[in-house]
């Protein structure tokens, strides 16, 4: 990195330092205007920093302006931050005379070898390991913002106090803050957790339970929509249709490993430790399941590769507090699918199951938010979070990456990221509030099969062990969706709408052309509804474009003499008349082509 942008936010470490140095500004600003609030912890995020604190009161919006306030005359007051070390006895005394509980502990849970240092600026000192900007300048003082508070427990603990946190976010300049400020409104905007409910494709019910949404008809079409075009994609590329069992015995879940390895992300269906008793669990994953369909004859290399694919719904026990909207769920549906093969079909089919990824995400219009981490292992967690051998991971690592370079995938590496089991590729999808979440997997894994049993006999005539690969096309379909709605802001492409056109007759006479035509439409495979109520057109014509309805249809008098429509597009162009024939081929052409149009 270049000199002139070590020290700009194009500097990822840069930028995580200045959060950091604000987060402490505005601790410091806390405790100012309230001495009695005693701090927790503070770290620069994703996105700005925030600092949870143990006030005797709720902080409000009012509270957080006096803080702003606050921070602004630290900012201008150009305040050193010193960096000092202290022995732990000492440093525990001295968090102990601050009335400081929260840094006591984390002081005291801190190694015996660990360095133990300070930072210090003004009459504020809090217990921190840096790195900071060298004074408290460098933020200007009208380019950071306090966004929210609420409450957070302490160390993510349930069972521990709930703490209030405070987030905020900052840039150098004014300007760089209005304009996230501005985007963050028109996140907010498209955010699907509010969008959705009121275009009406999900709703969630408290006596079903959080992470259990239902789709309404409109979410629940659109979801049919995309699984049935991924499995005539997967068919056309070879791929194998399967149906599994929504559960199995804990018999299945040990061989491949996850009943060690994941027991507690599983919703199980009796006593887990009574071994007199048969225990089932809802599968959180397919896998052992398709192995089956391999395992149920005797196979040669001649029936490699064998890709197998399955609409799949899946069970996860998230933790309550990571629920939201369709993103995080615990119960899904994805387009999962597993490649059994042969050694040196391995990079081909990689490629394949890039190739299809890729296609399906562009499809959709995802795929240019999209980005690529090569998911590793962490050889410190081996024989506990990892199966298997240092010599296979290494093994199977250095293939994927001999496979991901020749492809040229931009990639990042994230080490800890990798299945229990294996590398992997993860597609990360960087949503409207800028937050990434991983939307398609494809992973190597040289262990499970063994696990199984799975073998093939060779040209050899010699029985070996095939490989695997783990891949989805598409993802979860219920959080693919949730992206939909916001990277459309509800206005999904004509192919996806659950309702394509509406038909709005202007008079009473043309009720019956109108029915004739929405029959028509239908016939020809497109969603067509009829509004017939006696309300104003420009009442009917505001709502279909509330709605997102994508095309509207008007119908009068001449229409009807003339044998034309008058069509209307959901962005408010008027494309003027044409015969029902030419508006339903161009329908059906921007259908057939899958077309982001309209």
């Amino acid at each position: 990195m270049s000199e002139e942008t070590l020290y700009t936010f194009q500097n990822p470490e840069y930028r995580k330092t200045f959060w950091h140095t604000c987060s402490h500004i505005m601790a410091q600003a806390v405790k100012r205007l309230w001495p009695e609030v005693q701090l927790a912890i503070g770290p620069a995020i994703d996105e700005g920093w925030y600092y949870d604190f143990d006030a005797p009161f709720s902080f409000t919006p009012e509270h957080l302006t006096q803080i702003e306030a606050e921070m602004k005359k630290i900012c201008k007051e150009r305040i050193r931050l010193e960096r000092t070390e202290k022995p732990r006895a000492e440093a525990i005394a001295y968090m102990e005379s601050l009335n400081e509980p929260y840094k006591v502990e984390l002081i005291q849970d801190l190694p015996e070898e660990a360095v133990i240092s300070f930072y210090t600026q003004g009459e504020f000192t809090d217990l921190c390991a840096g790195p900071h900007l060298d004074h408290t300048g460098r933020v200007r003082h009208n380019g950071f913002k306090l966004t929210k508070s609420c409450g957070a427990y302490w160390r993510g603990d349930s069972n521990r106090k709930m703490l209030q946190r405070i987030y905020g976010i900052g840039f150098p300049s004014k300007d760089e803050l209005d304009a996230y400020l501005e985007q963050q409104a028109e996140a907010l905007k498209r955010d699907h957790n509010k969008l959705g409910r009121e275009l009406e494709f999900f709703t969630t019910v408290e006596e079903i339970g959080q992470g259990l949404p239902i789709l309404l008809p409109k979410g629940a079409r659109v979801i049919q929509k995309l699984q049935r075009w991924v499995e005539d994609e997967e068919q056309k590329r070879g791929y194998l249709l399967t149906k599994t069992p929504l559960m199995a015995k804990r018999d299945l879940y040990r061989i491949s490993g996850h009943w060690d390895h994941y027991l507690d992300g599983m919703f199980i269906l009796g006593d887990p430790y009574d071994e007199e008793k048969e225990c089932f669990a809802l599968r959180p994953m397919t896998c052992p399941f398709q192995y089956q369909v391999y395992l149920n004859r005797a196979r040669s290399y001649r029936d490699l590769p064998m890709r197998l694919g399955e609409t799949s719904t899946l069970f996860r026990n998230e933790d309550s507090g990571e629920m939201h909207g369709l993103i995080r769920v615990r119960q899904f549906t994805i387009s999962e699918g597993h490649l059994v093969l042969r050694p040196d079909q391995l990079e081909e089919e990689f490629k394949g199951c890039l190739e299809l990824a890729k296609y399906c995400l562009d499809t959709v219009g995802m795929l240019e938010n999209c980005s690529f981490r090569f998911s590793q292992w962490d050889p410190a967690r081996a024989g506990t979070k990892y199966e298997g051998t240092a010599e296979q991971w290494e093994n199977a690592q250095a293939v994927m990456k001999d496979i991901l370079d020749k492809l040229e995938v931009d990639y990042e590496i994230g080490i800890d990221e990798a299945a229990f089991y294996g590398p992997k590729l993860d597609i990360q999808y960087k949503n409207v509030f800028g937050k990434e979440d991983t939307i398609v997997t494809i992973q190597i894994d040289m262990l499970l099969a063994q696990k199984f049993g799975m073998e093939y006999v060779d040209a050899d005539g010699q029985k070996k062990t095939p490989y695997i690969i783990h891949r989805t096309s598409l993802g979860c379909y219920e959080r693919t969706l949730a992206y939909l709605i916001e990277r459309y802001a509800g206005a999904l492409p004509l192919w996806m709408m659950p309702e394509q056109v509406r038909v709005m007759p202007i008079t009473d006479r043309a009720h019956e052309y109108c029915r004739g035509l929405v029959e028509d439409l239908k016939n020809a495979g497109i969603g067509a509804e009829g509004d017939y109520r006696s309300e104003k057109l420009g009442y009917k014509i505001r709502e279909a474009q509330l709605q997102k309805v994508p095309y509207m249809l008007v119908v009068g008098d001449r229409d009807m003499e003339n044998g034309t429509v008058s069509v209307r597009t959901r962005a408010g162009e008027d494309l003027g008349a044409m015969t029902p024939a030419e508006f339903t081929a161009k329908c059906l052409l921007q259908i057939a082509t899958k077309s982001k149009e309209v």
